[in-house]
């Protein structure tokens, strides 16, 4: 498979038989009304990253086409399945009648380390609102509600950094 530029992702469509070419991952990426667009477009460029099978947008957020999406996401959000929908859980819901692991990213008294996330697939990443976070609906229904250690003054950590830490996590138990 050949691995493009930004310059060359900005301007250019993937063709089907390019889209086919790429082995996805058994990995989702739902944003729960994540409402900044550069950090929409930053995971879209997570989501190609690590191969996702497909990302959900729910909510008010914006989606693509979107000049501002497109600027952060370099024009990945052409080479990721993605979807829209109104409620993050109605998402939930779905992925997990298939299968589908639940890992809600979320300071919560609940929450376990991602140290010690071991998990199974297919799975889906939940992220959530910059201020609100991941709804308390979407909550209970998660298998699991993971947190990075905070160590400075800051509570929280952005919404695609965390989903990239998580990502990787997971990708390390594929022995990718």
């Amino acid at each position: 498979m050949v691995k493009h530029g930004s310059k060359h992702l900005r301007h250019n469509t993937p063709t089907q038989e390019e889209l086919k070419e790429i082995k996805r991952n058994p990995i989702y990426l739902v944003l729960d009304n994540v409402l900044d667009t550069y950090n929409i477009g930053s995971l879209f460029r997570l989501a190609d990253a690590i191969a996702a099978e497909k990302l959900y947008i729910c909510g008010d957020s914006e989606y693509p086409p979107s000049s501002r999406i497109h600027k952060s996401a370099v024009g990945t959000e052409e080479w990721v399945p993605w979807a829209k929908a109104d409620k993050a859980i109605e998402v939930i819901k779905r992925l997990r009648d298939k299968g589908v692991r639940i890992i809600s990213v979320e300071q919560n008294p609940q929450a376990t380390s991602y140290k010690l996330l071991t998990p199974n697939f297919p799975c889906a990443i939940v992220v959530g609102h910059e201020t609100k976070g991941v709804s308390k609906e979407v909550l209970k229904l998660s298998d699991i509600i993971v947190e990075l250690p905070m160590y400075g003054v800051n509570k929280s950590f952005n919404v695609w950094g965390s989903a990239a830490v998580i990502a990787y996590k997971i990708l390390e138990t594929l022995g990718r």
